[in-house]
């Protein structure tokens, strides 16, 4: 029997797809790898090239932050103190004389509807020495005041040692000294003497600077009945404090200069203590500003330094890109590791700049007793800032490198 053979049908050929080839691409971590390689193999110079941006960019940081937490202790300052002050003095009159507020003017303004409280002080012509040697000329810029009992509470101050003056003392030769005063005086604590009019007064109290009344940090505050029986005071005041609602402040401002002095309102000067201190908070601002221009060129000549090191770098490293584009890697590799390089020189810069500037901030308010008040786009807008420098700054260098011929990067 012969053998049956079963014929085999060829299988034909998988047909092969055949397409345009594919880009070569860089992945992240090749980017990272390659961009690092120039500063860890020069990392003296890497760090002294970021040092310039660093430097740039912690100076705007400090700037910012300072300002910052300076508004920040200043708006927790007028939270508590409250913007409801109001002061009426004695202008001039119409002819430029020195005019004088009428005895009956602090009860006028206590019966203004909306005023919540109100006090006052007066002025003497009367100086007040260490001790009776002293010398007569040697006033300190001390002002005797005569003070109401409320006087205090009406302007936020509070006493820092001792008290202050009540129904008991007020008739007394008794005094008590602002801040400054005592300073000027020699004042440590109360119950030493001064000499105030011609006499010895006894210090009972010595007050903490007032924000809302600077006017009293140079002051001596005698009492009422003292004033009147040893000094002849008539009871004209010469500053006013009133305390309103927050909603009626305005309304009060308007009314306070035609009730004191009806016949002529504009003798009297009115005004809102916290409007100075709004004033001083946009006076800082202006100043602010100057210093972030100063900032911003110590950016711009980091950027310079960064530019700088990456053109040194390039022209340094022409047999390493040569050898690249001999091995196959194309002239987008070569522009992206250049890139790469210079937004990571920045970004070292940047990040220790804010770190440097954050530093400085919290040691600036360490040391004013300042809330720490750095505001994160701050940080976010000197990040990118640094990013943006770098890209600028390493974009000529990268595009040249990328540019370089293989032959004539090789025979170099």
């Amino acid at each position: 029997m012969s053998a049956v053979t079963t014929p085999t049908t060829p299988t034909s050929p998988t047909p092969t797809t055949s397409g345009p080839p594919q880009r070569s691409r860089l992945l992240l971590r090749d980017v990272l790898r390659l961009g690092t390689t120039g500063l860890r193999t020069r990392p003296t110079r890497a760090v002294l090239s970021a040092l310039g941006i660093a430097i740039g960019i912690a100076a705007m940081i400090a700037v910012v932050g300072t300002s910052s937490s300076s508004q920040a202790r200043l708006n927790e300052q007028l939270s508590q103190l409250g913007t409801n002050l109001l002061t009426a003095t004695a202008g001039t009159s119409f002819t430029g004389e020195q005019t004088s507020l009428p005895p009956d003017a602090l009860g006028k303004v206590t019966l203004i509807e909306g005023v919540e409280s109100a006090s006052s002080t007066a002025a003497l012509p009367v100086n007040v020495y260490r001790s009776p040697l002293s010398d007569a000329a040697a006033t300190g810029g001390i002002t005797t005041m005569v003070a109401d009992h409320d006087l205090l509470d009406v302007t936020s101050t509070e006493v820092r040692s001792g008290t202050w003056l009540n129904d008991a003392t007020a008739g007394l030769p008794t005094v008590v000294l602002g801040d400054t005063a005592a300073a000027r005086l020699g004042m440590v604590t109360p119950g030493t003497q001064v000499w105030l009019g011609g006499q010895y007064f006894t210090v009972i109290g010595i007050l903490a600077p007032s924000a809302l009344a600077p006017e009293l940090n140079t002051a001596a505050l005698i009492g009422t009945g003292a004033a009147e029986s040893l000094f002849g005071y008539d009871g004209s005041p010469t500053v006013i404090y009133e305390r309103s609602a927050d909603g009626a402040v305005e309304v009060v401002r308007s009314l306070l200069a035609p009730t004191i002095s009806p016949q002529s309102p504009g003798d009297v000067d009115v005004s809102r203590p916290s409007d100075a201190l709004a004033a001083q908070s946009a006076a800082n601002d202006a100043f602010t500003g100057l210093l972030l221009g100063l900032g911003s060129i110590a950016l711009l000549v980091g950027g310079i330094g960064v530019a700088n090191t990456m053109i040194i770098s390039v022209l340094e490293r022409r047999r390493e890109i040569g050898l690249r584009r001999a091995l196959g890697a194309t002239r987008h590799h070569i522009l992206i590791q250049f890139l790469a390089e210079a937004l990571l020189l920045s970004a070292l810069g940047g990040i220790f700049g804010s770190l440097l500037g954050a530093a400085a901030t919290g040691v600036m308010g360490l040391i004013n007793s300042w809330p720490f008040a750095l505001p994160p786009a701050a940080i976010a807008v000197a990040v990118g800032a640094t990013l943006l420098i770098g890209a600028i700054a390493g974009l000529y260098p990268a595009v040249r490198a990328a540019r370089t011929p293989p032959t004539a990067a090789l025979n170099s």
